[in-house]
């Protein structure tokens, strides 16, 4: 069943030819209805005379009544009555539908079109089709019900065969055209059509001095928005409406637009980056994008871009060593290209050598690099030498060097070359330039070295001082900071001569030590020696210091821990200490015959006497009590069954603090 709209007021929208019910308010004593609701009339009687028992507003007529249709109303014998005046816009082809149960009238302008009016048990239903002239006409359903149940439907539709409809739809009222220069953009609206069978509306346009239209848009809405060409040129506008059988209707007035004039773009740049290259140019009144185009050193387009809402670009797609040049052209909203910018030429330089050190040799200098598999293309290279800062390509000296390369994990390759043209003890700085004619790369970083002197021996040692420790003698000197050391050489030895007279120290090496450290740990047996020692410094060259002349050297006492308590001689059983890195001391000892176990002792200087740590049947023992930093003194004895121990086997072992 429809619904019944009761309104002082109603609103019906209509959208392609559909019906489409808005809901209203209940209804007052004087009901109107809007168009193109139905206003609906209930009689108590077949004639409709009289005043109406009940007023009301339908959006469609599709009703089924098995009694009285409203209250104070015969359930037989009452009638109703449906009008509505509508603006059928440039009107045209329609089907009218009735059906009903009983009578049924349908009106055109009070011109009867449908005539069903006998009292009858079964529904009957009738089409015809109908021209609507142009413009507001009305509608007006009479049905009446004599007795029994009371059904009625009505419809009106328009007809859309392109084969039928041959009537356009009016011209598009009220339109008003406005033009944004800083967009390029025009913006059209209009008033909507009144026909049921519109199907939308299109939007043309035509430059001046031309007869031919192009169409820039279509839309089911009233408004658009074009972009016509930022030409400078003039252009005007029409808006056609079209029907759902393709009848379009005639344009609206002709509406002048004048474009605004699509520039180049000002201030475009392109610089080098070592990556690629950096472009950037200004904004352009009315261009919605930018087109940039890539060419080669011939002018061929390689590459392009359609860029929006920037006005920049970073390429990094050059490869290095690579000249390309560039243009930029400004584009508005219909695809209107501004001319072009200049060309700007620009190469991405060569990857600079990386990581250059430099090694003093004696007059000479050892220089490296690295360059990576991504630094491509590389190969030969220009080695600059100055000796100011900075290293100026104009006035450094270039150097003859061949080089030669190894092949890295990650497949980079590190260079080397000799520079053997440099003078003696002279600070040189370098820098190393990639090239590939005719281009050549920005310098690698700068590494500066003062070369070597053939004849001139690293400085004596100095502030050598000797310590006597429970576990050794501890060196120690001052740093020699000459970039050429190579190694210090420590000398032992005994101190000839008698006091109150020249005493010289006759030793021999005894450790070469690495140029990064200036001191030693001589560990020893603290047994009261009486020694001498001296350090001697060495350069790459194999100069030594004691060519300078006689070398300090230090005399040092050993401490004494040897046991006052001596050691028997005779004992069936060899000791050996060791000192593992996990700590303490372990003892092992060959096995005696006869014996029934064994006996452990450690010297203990506070009480001096050997003190027994443990028994045991095993023939080795760890001692995990044995103090760092001193020297420790052991007996094993074998114990025999009848309680006697053997002469004790004597070894002793050093842990270092």
């Amino acid at each position: 069943m429809k619904t019944t709209l009761q309104a002082t007021a109603v609103v019906l929208a209509t959208t392609a030819g559909l019906l489409t019910t808005v809901a209203v308010p209940t209804a007052s004593a004087a009901t109107t209805c809007a168009s193109p609701v139905f206003k609906r009339q209930l009689f108590a009687n077949t004639t409709f005379k009289g005043t109406p028992k009940k007023t009301a507003c339908d959006s469609a007529i599709d009703e089924s009544w098995s009694g009285a249709p409203a209250s104070g109303l015969p359930k037989d014998n009452f009638g109703v009555r449906w009008s509505v005046t509508r603006d059928f816009g440039s009107g045209g082809p329609f089907a009218l539908a009735a059906s009903g149960l009983d009578g049924i009238r349908v009106y055109l302008d009070g011109v009867r079109k449908i005539d069903l009016w006998k009292n009858t048990t079964k529904t009957v239903t009738k089409t015809v089709n109908v021209t609507v002239p142009k413009g507001k006409h009305t509608l007006r359903v009479d049905y009446v019900n004599w007795t029994g149940a009371a059904k009625v439907k009505f419809t009106y539709t328009p007809r859309t065969s392109a084969g039928v409809d041959k009537v356009r739809p009016l011209t598009p009222l009220a339109p008003l055209v406005s033009y944004d220069g800083n967009a390029n953009t025009t913006k059209l609206s209009w008033a909507k059509n009144r026909e049921m069978d519109l199907a939308g509306y299109r939007v043309y346009r035509r430059p001046r001095g031309s007869t031919g239209w192009t169409k820039v848009g279509t839309t089911a809405s009233t408004s658009l928005t074009d972009a016509p060409p930022a030409t400078g040129a003039l252009y005007y506008y029409e808006i056609r409406a079209y029907d759902k059988a393709g009848n379009e209707s005639a344009g609206t007035a002709d509406a002048p637009v004048t474009s605004a004039v699509l520039q180049t773009p000002a201030r475009f740049t392109v610089s080098a980056t070592d990556t690629g290259a950096e472009l950037s140019w200004s904004g352009v009144r009315a261009a919605v994008k930018y087109r940039v185009e890539r060419t080669d050193f011939h002018g061929v387009v390689t590459k392009s871009w359609e860029l929006a809402h920037t006005v920049s670009l970073t390429d990094g797609t050059l490869t290095r060593g690579e000249t390309v040049k560039y243009r930029v052209a400004a584009v508005d909203g219909s695809g209107h290209a501004s001319p072009f910018t200049d060309l700007k030429a620009v190469t991405r330089p060569l990857a600079a050598p990386r990581g250059l050190t430099a090694t003093a040799g004696i007059g000479s200098a050892t220089l490296q690099w690295t360059m990576r598999a991504a630094d491509t293309p590389y190969g030969e290279f220009r080695v600059y030498r100055s000796t100011t800062l900075p290293v100026d390509t104009s006035t450094a000296q270039w150097v003859t060097c061949t080089t030669s390369y190894t092949t890295l994990s990650d497949g980079s390759r590190r260079y080397s070359c000799g520079d053997f043209s440099a003078e003696e003890g002279t600070t040189y700085h370098y820098a190393v330039a990639n090239v590939q004619w005719p281009q050549v790369s920005p310098l690698s970083g700068t590494a500066t070295v003062t070369t070597l002197a053939s004849d001139k021996p690293p400085a004596q040692v100095t502030g050598l001082t000797a310590t006597a420790t429970e576990y050794g003698i501890e060196l120690d000197w001052d740093d020699n900071t000459e970039a050429d050391l190579n190694r210090y050489v420590v000398y032992r030895g005994t101190v000839l001569g008698e006091e109150g007279d020249e005493q010289v120290c006759s030793g021999s090496e005894w450790a070469w030590l690495s140029p990064s450290t200036s001191r030693y740990r001589d560990v020893r047996l603290p047994d009261g020696d009486h020694a001498c020692y001296w350090v001697d410094a060495i350069d790459t060259a194999g100069n030594s210091s004691r060519w300078l002349g006689p070398v300090s050297a230090v005399a040092v006492d050993e401490l004494d821990l040897t046991p006052s308590v001596a050691t028997p001689e005779g004992s069936p059983l060899t000791l050996t200490a060791d000192t593992p890195d996990s700590g303490g001391v372990h003892l092992a000892w060959s096995a005696v015959d006869s014996a029934t176990g064994y006996q452990v002792y450690r010297w203990n200087p506070a009480t001096r006497t050997y003190e027994k740590l443990a028994a045991t049947a095993d023939r080795s023992y760890d001692d995990a009590t044995a103090a760092r930093g001193t020297t420790h003194h052991y007996w094993v004895t074998a114990l025999y069954a009848d309680g006697t121990e053997s002469a004790p086997g004597a070894e002793w072992a050093i842990l270092e603090p």
